[in-house]
């Protein structure tokens, strides 16, 4: 063996090494980092007119900061606080009226056309077996296990959780700050031109910015003008269908008509057949012409992930990270697209930037 393939050798296993203690070293500050990565990329447009209006870098960052604190991340707590509350309730809710059979009865509607759709599907399938009440029972312990687990943890990592916040803090401070030397190294190390660099990156951005403003702004918009409707209509615990409406808002061909069309047809059965109508009227109106409206302005001239790969993308990261996922699916997406980006500018180099050039 040549002297320089042992000399590579020792080199790559040395790097293989430091690479995993790193990761060692890191993983355990994944989610507070993620998550201040995730508010500077949302916010990194202001920053950037901030800093060229002071002429400073350590000011914008500390009023973007702070901001965030103020602005977001306290009304956040607040809210998630009382949805914590509220879904408790509500499942608890569901339980007594299990109990009672009051839920059996509420579910047992005399609907002349849902008797013959029965009666069709029963030639397939066998649907004298399945209780609708045990089923929505079933769900109701299922989200009330998963809430007391978040509590539990809440509590009994309370300074873990306020440690880990104050991470996050430290963390958007510098990544507002220094965003732009460490996005300058990343390129530094990647081993394509300097034009093919920009166009990759400027790609990235794009995708990011998209599904960032065009998914998760426009889905927490969704959700709080579905909160408010609710809250209106006087429907029990708002800020929780508030908070279905936006999780649902976020993942494609679903939607918040997922909550507001099935709250309105049960307000029509049950006999508040205006309350009803309303409800679905301005959910169909307003809440969902919210996302038709806002979309092409937020993310105008800027390139989406294809919905398929959207999907499975919040799908896999709500799997791997949990709540984290919603957010960091798509990014790791975003980022795979990009790498498969250099790829391809490594095996044609001319016909992509060719391209770009055209489309430009």
């Amino acid at each position: 063996m040549k002297r320089e393939h042992v000399l590579i050798f020792l080199f790559l296993s040395f790097v293989s090494i430091f690479f995993y203690l790193f990761y060692s070293l890191m993983i355990d500050f994944f989610a507070p980092i993620s998550w201040a990565a995730v508010f500077v990329i949302i916010f990194y447009p202001l920053y950037e007119k901030l800093s060229r209006k002071l002429k400073s870098e350590v000011i914008p960052s500390l009023i973007l900061t702070a901001g965030i604190i103020i602005l977001i991340i306290g009304p956040f707590a607040y809210l998630f606080g009382v949805l914590i509350n509220e879904a408790t309730i509500a499942v608890a809710k569901v339980n007594a009226m299990y109990q009672s059979g009051q839920l059996e009865k509420t579910l047992a509607v005399d609907l002349p056309w849902l008797e013959t759709v029965k009666s069709k599907l029963s030639q397939y399938y066998d649907l004298s077996e399945i209780n609708l009440d045990s089923l929505i029972k079933q769900a109701a312990d299922n989200l009330g296990g998963f809430l007391f687990a978040q509590t539990s943890w809440l509590i009994t990592n309370g300074t873990k959780f306020i440690f880990y916040f104050g991470l996050m803090i430290f963390s958007m401070y510098y990544f507002f700050k220094d965003g732009d030397q460490i996005i300058h190294q990343i390129k530094r190390l990647i081993p394509l031109t300097v034009e093919q660099v920009d166009i990759t990156f400027k790609r990235l951005r794009e995708v990011i910015y998209a599904t960032m403003y065009g998914g998760v702004v426009i889905a927490l918009l969704q959700g709080l003008l579905g909160g408010i409707m609710f809250w209106i209509f006087d429907f029990t615990s708002p800020v929780f269908w508030g908070a279905v409406m936006a999780l649902l808002s976020i993942i494609p061909i679903v939607g918040a008509f997922v909550v507001y069309i099935p709250a309105g047809l049960i307000l029509m059965i049950g006999g508040s057949f205006l309350q009803g109508f309303l409800i679905i009227g301005i959910g169909m109106l307003i809440i969902s012409q919210v996302d038709n409206v806002l979309r092409p302005i937020m993310i105008s001239g800027r390139t989406s992930i294809h919905p398929l790969l959207l999907f499975f993308s919040i799908l896999g990261g709500i799997s791997l990270f949990g709540l984290l996922g919603l957010i960091l699916g798509p990014l790791i997406a975003a980022v795979f697209m990009t790498l498969l980006q250099i790829l391809e500018y490594k095996l044609h180099p001319v016909d992509v930037v060719e391209s770009d050039e055209t489309i430009e």
